[in-house]
């Protein structure tokens, strides 16, 4: 079983962020690339908080392209592995589940692969939603990527069966076995991960979720918590199929499996 840090499931991926690097490479930095365009077609400033920054990549990107960049994460060996590998951004811990940077620091705060959805209760969403509009000056934006609520509202074909993985590294070939499931009660998609990598080590099995909103009640939250939905959209992104690419406009659905949003901190 996996175990838990202040409510966060730690995977074996976030204690080993070389192992995270080589199980979901990112050479174009996409994700990166695709938030600074969001960034830069809604005039947003320089200062940029990273949350969920995982190992740097976007947070670097966001830095190479000119952004005072603060990247934040939960996870220490992620944070170590970034300040070595990606300097520039200032990195630092904090819970997503709620932060103070101080009011008003940020022109923007971005919150990519999902890492939203580990706000698994609505306290919990309330209280990063509230950091967030605390963090962000008036006009500030919000940019956030994840997995789409709505999409599995009667599909099942994510659900079907196990998905396989395999890569190598250091030598060793590691796979993954990886099974999803809803939990309708408390609105939660589960994944179950086992690894293993034919050395005769005991397979590890992990357990992680993320919370499934529907479009119109992100925005309701976003509204209730003083933001103005600029974006909300299934796609393109950088997880979609077709991926996104530089000059292509934001999609008008939100029917498919990922969900982006791009929300402005009201003036007032």
């Amino acid at each position: 079983m996996t175990p838990e840090v202040n409510g966060h499931a730690r995977t074996l991926l976030t204690d080993r962020p070389e192992l995270y690097e080589a199980r979901f490479p990112d050479p174009g930095r996409l994700a990166g690339r695709w938030a600074e365009d969001c960034l830069r077609r809604h005039g947003a400033g320089p200062r940029v908080l990273d949350m969920g920054c995982g190992t740097g990549r976007d947070a670097a990107h966001l830095h190479g392209a000119g952004r005072r960049v603060t990247a934040a994460d939960l996870s220490e060996p992620m944070l170590a592995y970034a300040r070595i590998h990606r300097p520039g951004p200032d990195y630092v811990r904090a819970d997503l589940h709620g932060f103070d940077f101080g009011p008003g620091v940020f022109d923007a705060v971005v919150c990519l692969d999902s890492a939203l959805l580990y706000c698994h209760t609505n306290e919990q969403l309330d209280r990063f939603l509230s950091s967030c509009r605390r963090a962000l000056g008036p006009g500030g934006l919000l940019v956030a990527e994840m997995r789409n609520g709505a999409y599995f509202l009667g599909r099942t074909d994510l659900l079907d069966s196990p998905t396989d993985a395999a890569f190598a590294w250091r030598g060793a070939v590691h796979r993954s076995v990886t099974t999803l499931s809803v939990d309708r009660t408390a609105q939660l998609l589960r994944r179950t991960r086992v690894w293993s990598t034919g050395d005769g080590a005991e397979p590890v099995e992990e357990r992680s979720a993320w919370r499934l909103l529907f479009p119109q009640e992100l925005r309701h939250f976003l509204t209730a918590h003083g933001f103005e939905v600029l974006e909300l959209h299934d796609g393109p992104g950088p997880s979609t199929e077709p991926l996104w690419h530089e000059g292509l406009p934001p999609g008008r659905t939100a029917d498919a499996d990922r969900l982006h949003v791009v929300a402005r901190a009201a003036r007032h």
